[in-house]
């Protein structure tokens, strides 16, 4: 009916009108307040979802820049234990430690990977002696450690050695635990590590040593960062990792990865990278209901660094959207360098 210039009757009701365009479910309702948004959320971040990897390299009194990773540092071992204390006072409750090793000091096999006093060893009883609740993770691997940048020992043509580079990762996480580590993580994706990690461990007296594999890792263009972090990106140069790290094109690959890395004891599993493979992280807590984890890894973090540094997005609200993506995907948690800051930011409420 037209308007005829009279105002509607207040005490009369106005008519009912059905028809799609005015639906009785209204999803905007329960949108409308912040309380009713936040009874609604369906998934929670907390700092306790956060694993904080930290590095480490020789020296005294140091807390030196990553260039390619803005807000991230490398540590001394003397310098260590207080940014760990900031991160366990946060509500962090597990860090992870990655070592840039001097060039001078690594060779073809990696052979300070296994002395009992190397960096990676000290910086263990550094933070173990000031924090002794917090839990400290350790990766496997020979990539940090190896005059070539590769995770294994290499055969007179250049091919990874898979099972003598086990041996050496057996050794390498045996030396870590004895120094304190509470979660050894392989991160080299040789077939097989993780059974003989467990065997080695638990022969050893360490059967409360728990393994978090990095069970899907892919050959990731993502990593590039990191590798600078870590002093492996000259070392490795443009060789490729791909005999060893997965074909970033599958994902039924990735379930009999993790499904073998189960059955050979790990008790947690690890998708990375994180974000460009959510899919994957929802496939893997899908079928196995295992603890899963994802790695923000060096890339995502520096882009998310770089648009916010240049005023092309909000970088606390990407950081925490990114953050809740991998709870969103069924992640039980997170490795991120984001992780002090976001812990910051959720104790700010």
């Amino acid at each position: 009916m037209p308007f005829n210039g009279k105002v509607r009757d207040a005490a009369r009701p106005a008519p009912i009108q059905a028809g799609p365009a005015f639906p009785t479910t209204r999803m905007r309702r329960n949108r409308r307040t912040d309380w009713s948004r936040r009874l609604t959320q369906e998934n929670v971040l907390t700092p306790a979802d956060f694993i904080w990897p930290i590095f480490v390299r020789e020296g005294d009194n140091l807390r030196e820049p990553v260039e390619a990773m803005p807000g991230v540092a490398r540590y001394s071992c003397d310098t260590v234990a207080d940014a760990v204390g900031e991160a366990k006072d946060l509500g962090i409750p597990v860090v992870a430690i990655f070592p840039f090793i001097e060039p001078d000091l690594k060779d073809a096999g990696g052979s300070i990977s296994t002395q009992e006093d190397n960096l990676v060893c000290r910086a263990i009883r550094a933070i173990k002696a000031a924090h002794p609740d917090i839990g400290v993770q350790c990766d496997v691997a020979l990539d940090p450690f190896t005059s070539h940048g590769h995770d294994g020992v290499l055969d007179e043509n250049g091919e990874i050695l898979n099972d003598d580079t086990v041996d050496v990762l057996c050794h390498q996480a045996l030396i870590q635990a004895e120094a304190g580590c509470d979660v050894i993580s392989p991160s080299d994706m040789m077939d097989g590590r993780i059974g003989a990690v467990r065997h080695a461990l638990d022969e050893h007296g360490f059967g409360h040593v728990q393994i978090l594999a990095y069970s899907a890792k892919y050959a990731s263009a993502f990593y590039g960062p990191f590798r600078e972090a870590v002093g492996s990106a000259s070392t490795l140069g443009t060789a490729s990792k791909a005999t060893y790290q997965m074909n970033p094109a599958n994902t039924d690959e990735a379930l009999r990865e993790v499904a073998l890395d189960i059955a050979e004891g790990a008790d947690m599993v690890m998708v990375k990278p994180g974000m460009p493979y959510l899919d994957v992280i929802r496939r893997v807590k899908d079928k196995f209901g295992m603890p899963t984890y994802g790695y923000q890894v060096s890339g995502e973090y520096s882009m998310i660094q770089a648009g916010a540094l240049n005023g092309w997005i909000d970088g606390e609200r990407c950081m925490m959207e990114s953050l809740m993506a991998f709870k969103r995907a069924g992640a039980n948690g997170v490795l991120s360098y984001f992780s002090v800051e976001a812990a910051k930011l959720l104790k700010r409420g």
